[in-house]
């Protein structure tokens, strides 16, 4: 069933801070004596479930866990945050996390949008949006991307893109990607959310040369309205 969402947290979304990322509640920052972070029981309660639509996409879990990318490490390691946040890989401990996948029936090759719910102690989300910042001025011009010490991905560009006004800190980036035979320029997006102690993050992906031109608003619209309202 598709989650019903108020005028007001569309217009929220509509609005971005013009930067690609910043604070969007500067005074709501968790402090390291703040309330203790979401457990995996809460953020399931709290993350899309299985089956769940989200306007044209439709919700499933991951059957292994977690996306493929999990384990996929970046040259230099600064920018580790653009390719993936998972604990193994970059440096950031979530107390839980909780991770969905979201893509549309009717497209064969269509867009596929990985969501991960992580909850961290103390400053740890704050940090994590830090890094990411960070990450994304840094690694303007390029990185490369280790995939499992099996192939090597050339990032050509990251750029930052208008963020959605949700939570209290938010950052969205493009991505221009040289696919493994360097022939092909795929595009992919990320975007991720901090409210208090808990980040939410979204990858845009797409078989092919596409430019999808941003996380697909519906995915993140269904997603920040059972977090806010859990």
């Amino acid at each position: 069933m598709a989650v019903l969402l108020t005028g007001s947290l569309l217009a929220t979304l509509a609005g971005c801070d013009g930067g690609g990322t910043g604070d969007n509640k500067p005074s709501a920052a968790p402090s390291p004596a703040g309330p203790p972070p979401r457990t995996e029981r809460q953020l399931t309660a709290a993350a899309l479930s299985d089956g769940e639509r989200a306007g044209a996409y439709t919700v499933s879990t991951y059957p292994l866990g977690g996306p493929l990318d999990t384990d996929y490490t970046a040259e230099p390691a600064a920018c580790q945050p653009l390719v993936s946040l998972a604990p193994a890989v970059s440096g950031f401990r979530p107390a839980a996390e909780v991770g969905r996948q979201a893509e549309n029936p009717a497209e064969t090759l269509g867009v596929t949008v990985d969501i991960q719910l992580r909850s961290y102690a103390g400053q740890g989300a704050a940090r994590v949006m830090k890094a990411l910042t960070t990450a994304g001025r840094t690694c303007a011009g390029g990185f490369t991307e280790d995939r499992l010490s099996l192939v090597r991905a050339k990032y050509l560009a990251v750029e930052a893109v208008a963020a959605p006004r949700l939570g209290d800190s938010s950052a969205a980036y493009r991505f221009t990607i040289l696919d493994v035979r360097g022939k092909k320029k795929l595009y992919e997006y990320l975007t991720v959310v901090r409210s208090g102690s808990t980040t939410l993050s979204f990858r845009a992906e797409v078989t092919g040369t596409q430019d999808v031109g941003a996380v697909p608003a519906d995915v993140i619209r269904a997603q920040w309205a059972k977090f806010d309202a859990s």
